[in-house]
């Protein structure tokens, strides 16, 4: 949400959070409060229309909390891949999802909570998926194909097993 009122100028760019819960309350009432017009929130969505959904987006966000001290890859962040969709993270210090983001080169991310670098982070992925959208999104269903489609998952699985 800060993000977003950071980035209210901007008539190019829009907010949208899917789902329900105490956060999500939470977050609108921090939107009114702001004033903001560049954040739509909707109700969860059936797991069949995700997909249509990402279709009409150009970055998914993954936003964990900053004081987390444990790695965690979402299972959102894994159906942006399968969809082509680049990611703008904000993650705790060390997640192994940084080095993943910054490895593959299939969006920014963000370690902490420093809003500006969030903020820059933002633009500079804004700016690559106004040159080279295409091949983001090829790079992020790459990523998909080879380590998070079920015979790759299969195949981890079975090697930790003989391990």
């Amino acid at each position: 949400i800060e993000l977003a009122k950071e980035l209210h100028w901007r008539k190019d760019l829009g907010f949208l959070l899917v789902g329900r819960g105490a956060d999500m309350v939470k977050l609108h009432a921090k939107c009114l409060e702001y004033g903001l017009s560049n954040v739509l929130f909707h109700d969860e969505i059936h797991p069949d229309q995700i997909a249509d959904l990402f279709k009409q987006c150009c970055v998914g966000i993954v936003s964990l909390a900053p004081g987390h001290r444990t790695h965690n890859i979402p299972g959102k962040f894994i159906k942006y891949m399968q969809c082509g969709l680049p990611v703008l993270a904000r993650v705790n210090a060390g997640n192994d999802l940084a080095s993943i983001v910054q490895d593959e080169a299939v969006g920014q991310v963000c370690e902490g909570d420093n809003l500006n670098e969030l903020i820059n982070r933002t633009e500079k992925l804004l700016n690559e998926i106004e040159i080279n959208s295409d091949d983001l999104s090829v790079r992020c269903r790459r990523l998909f194909e080879r380590e998070y489609n079920v015979t790759a998952t299969v195949k981890q699985i079975i090697n930790a097993v003989r391990a």
